[in-house]
């Protein structure tokens, strides 16, 4: 845990008792602070109570005694509309902020040299993240991975001379993290995505921007426009920006875990975060061919036979769906569950592609109407299991000497599911019913 010795002796508001939220009040006792706690669900405060945490109704609070409010990321700062808590803070003139913006203020009151590497992108930010943390562990560094991914920052050891910080940063968590400077900020990539939660897309890439904005080395895609953009304004504005493309030749032949086009560009992003921090490229390419990979994120799951399974149960919009299309030259693909705007329309040039789809989920039948549109063969499935089992059988009887059974939803996973991951778990539960499977990072 890092304690957030720079609050101590302030007075906090911490709205949001999810696993972050719960982080952070710790942190925050931890340093000294005077805290209050809260949410609006009954069960989050007394799950935090019987911890032993600082509760208490905040909606018969005085914000006026408060130094700042901590919102959790999960909480609405400006849309759809402000949560309430927001407008009791800027009525009583009380910083709001986030769990990252703890950290950063943490890490330089006790360590500002301590190494910190924070990652965004609308899609792959996790995969960089992992890479990233793993090479720098193969290269002997003392890393600590966390944020978005995994462990809550403010869970992370604390900062230190000694040890490097990689955190992925979300939309959500950036704009509660006003001072946020990381050592290497990275930003992947940009597109349509949480527009509910900022209102339009110039705000979403202003968001994104701020971290790359505030680092002392920022490492920018270039193989959109948005992100393109945002590195020649950057470069206008004194920052050091390193641009990264899939296009920047990088031989991932050896690296399992990395295939098709949007890896490379990931592995891009790992190499520049590792010169940065003096990482020798003879060793951070070393490191990309042992990266085990993410689960539900172009994970393979082996199989008796030759159909090869991939769950990328984290392809919750069509772009990133457009890059697990584009890594196989014939895939039997399932998708569907809550579609986003837009739907699979922008995934028409990767159709010729697939063999057959099999739906499910909420999307179902408005895919089946754009595929129809376009010829390509489908059906309306309903369920993991039955797409698994319809898509196995059809790529047991291809051709192809190795059929890919492709589940990349394109659609968020909440129709039918908590959340990607257990979406993933379920497509791993009915392809490992087939039996003999196996999950090759398992």
């Amino acid at each position: 845990m890092t304690p957030a010795t720079s609050f101590r002796g302030k007075r906090v508001a911490v709205f949001g008792l999810g696993g972050s939220g719960l982080a952070t009040v710790r942190s925050l006792v931890a340093g000294g602070a005077e805290v209050l706690a809260f949410d609006d669900s009954e069960p989050s405060v007394a799950k935090a109570a019987a911890q032993g945490l600082p509760t208490g109704d905040l909606r018969d609070a005085d914000f006026s005694r408060f130094d700042s409010l901590v919102l959790a990321p999960g909480v609405p700062l400006t849309h759809p509309a402000p949560h309430w808590t927001v407008g009791r803070a800027h009525a009583a003139g009380v910083e709001i902020i986030g769990d990252v913006e703890i950290f950063c203020r943490e890490r330089r009151a006790v360590a500002p040299d301590a190494a910190f590497v924070a990652i965004t992108g609308t899609n792959g930010k996790s995969t960089t993240t992992a890479l990233i943390a793993h090479v720098l562990r193969q290269a002997g560094r003392d890393v600590q991975m966390g944020g978005n991914i995994g462990v809550a920052i403010l869970d992370l050891e604390p900062p230190s001379a000694a040890r490097v910080h990689v955190v992925e940063c979300s939309s959500y968590q950036i704009d509660l993290a006003p001072t946020l400077d990381p050592t290497v900020g990275v930003m992947l990539n940009l597109s349509e995505d949480h527009l509910e939660r900022h209102g339009a897309m110039e705000n979403y890439a202003a968001i994104k921007r701020r971290l790359v904005a505030g680092s002392r080395t920022a490492v920018v895609g270039r193989d959109d426009a948005l992100s393109a953009a945002i590195a020649t304004s950057l470069e206008l504005d004194g920052v050091k920006v390193v641009t990264i493309s899939e296009n920047d030749p990088v031989d991932l032949s050896a690296a399992r875990a990395l295939r098709g086009a949007h890896n490379a560009q990931n592995a891009n992003a790992a190499l520049a975060v590792a010169r940065a921090l003096g990482v020798s490229d003879a060793t951070a390419h070393a490191a990309l061919e042992t990266f085990p990979g993410l689960a539900h994120r172009m994970e393979e799951i082996a199989a008796p036979g030759r159909v090869t399974f991939i769950n990328d149960s984290k392809a919750t919009n069509a772009d990133s769906a457009a890059k697990a299309l584009a890594s196989f030259p014939k895939v039997f693909w399932i998708l569907g569950g809550k579609p986003k705007t837009g739907g699979i329309d922008a995934l028409a040039p990767f159709f010729s592609r697939v063999e057959r789809a099999y739906l499910i989920g909420e999307a179902a039948e408005a895919f089946a109407a754009t595929l129809a549109a376009h010829d390509v063969p489908h059906a309306v499935l309903g369920t993991i299991d039955r797409a698994v089992a319809a898509a196995a059988s059809d790529a047991g009887k291809a051709e192809a000497a190795e059929p890919v059974v492709l589940f990349s939803p394109a659609c968020a996973s909440f129709d039918q599911f908590r959340n990607f991951e257990q979406r993933g778990e379920a497509f791993r539960t009915a392809v490992l019913a087939l039996g003999g499977a196996t999950a090759t990072n398992r």
